[in-house]
């Protein structure tokens, strides 16, 4: 475990890359250690997070499938109720974390399918193979690796998920960059996540523990579309679950923040006939 970052960046302004993925490596670090939940011993945020699997949008089957196998309470949604995946579908998820999704995402491919999960945490890498060792997956594997520089083949897959990770990047624009470079032509991405409604107080956007709680980190919708535009994504879509405010605002003791947050469905398709030019 790395020794705590700073609250702030230099002269108390945003935190720099660097800071931002200190903070998440070691926030998640001790989550993959001690159990914890994505806003736990923040300092801002309750001790655990008050969402239930239904209101992620996990059903009881989905919950059964994967029995044994924690989410460890890091999501924001369901992505694989969204991605409409097929059988012998290839699926990468991005911060993988516990492998939750993962498993979820292999019962739909079946074992024609291939699903990998990417985290840049080696405890959380070492704690998603432990979990694949006693589940009946053999078509999922784990590589240790940032979303931002993934450790994936050129179009090699047919569908990019992620659940509440993408905020976490400092460099959003990259990360879809790279889920574009590795989906196939009309490969899509499915992703759950929180979005910005409101500016943020300060004290949250300058605070690398808040960025590394799914909090500081939030981009605006108008932004993901441009970053998902610009990647080259064609049919963006960001879509708001109103019902997401009754858990996030219980994610910090201090304010509301769903007055600021809202967890949301991000949906794109790479074009069938390849990168524009």
């Amino acid at each position: 475990m790395t020794d705590t970052p700073p609250t702030t960046g230099a002269d108390g302004t945003r935190p720099d890359a660097a800071q931002q993925r200190a903070a998440v490596r070691e926030r998640y670090s001790r989550i993959a250690t001690e159990s914890s939940s994505c806003c736990a011993d923040t300092g801002s945020c309750r001790e655990s997070s008050t969402a239930s699997p239904t209101e992620l949008g996990y059903s009881d089957a989905d919950r059964d499938a994967v029995e044994g196998v924690t989410d460890l309470a890091l999501g924001c949604g369901n992505p694989t109720g969204i991605a409409s995946l097929d059988a012998g579908d290839a699926v990468l998820d991005l911060g993988s974390g516990g492998g939750f999704d993962c498993f979820l995402a292999a019962r739909e491919v079946g074992p024609a399918g291939q699903v990998v999960g990417v985290d840049m945490t080696p405890e959380m890498v070492e704690r998603a193979r432990e979990n694949a060792e006693t589940s009946d997956a053999p078509n999922v594997e784990f590589r240790l690796g940032e979303i931002e520089h993934l450790p994936v083949a050129d179009e090699s897959v047919d569908v990019v998920l992620s659940n509440c990770v993408v905020n976490l990047s400092p460099d959003k624009p990259q990360v879809f960059r790279e889920a574009f470079r590795v989906l196939r032509p009309g490969g899509r991405l499915a992703i759950s996540d929180v979005v910005l409604t409101a500016e943020l107080p300060a004290d949250r956007r300058h605070d690398p523990a808040s960025v590394a709680a799914c909090v500081g980190g939030a981009a605006s919708i108008p932004a993901l579309e441009s970053m998902l535009t610009d990647a080259g994504f064609v049919d963006v879509s960001i879509e708001p679950d109103a019902d997401s405010e009754a858990f996030i605002r219980e994610w910090d003791d201090e304010r509301d923040l769903s007055d600021y947050l809202v967890a949301a469905t991000i949906e794109g398709t790479k074009p069938a006939t390849g990168t524009p030019q």
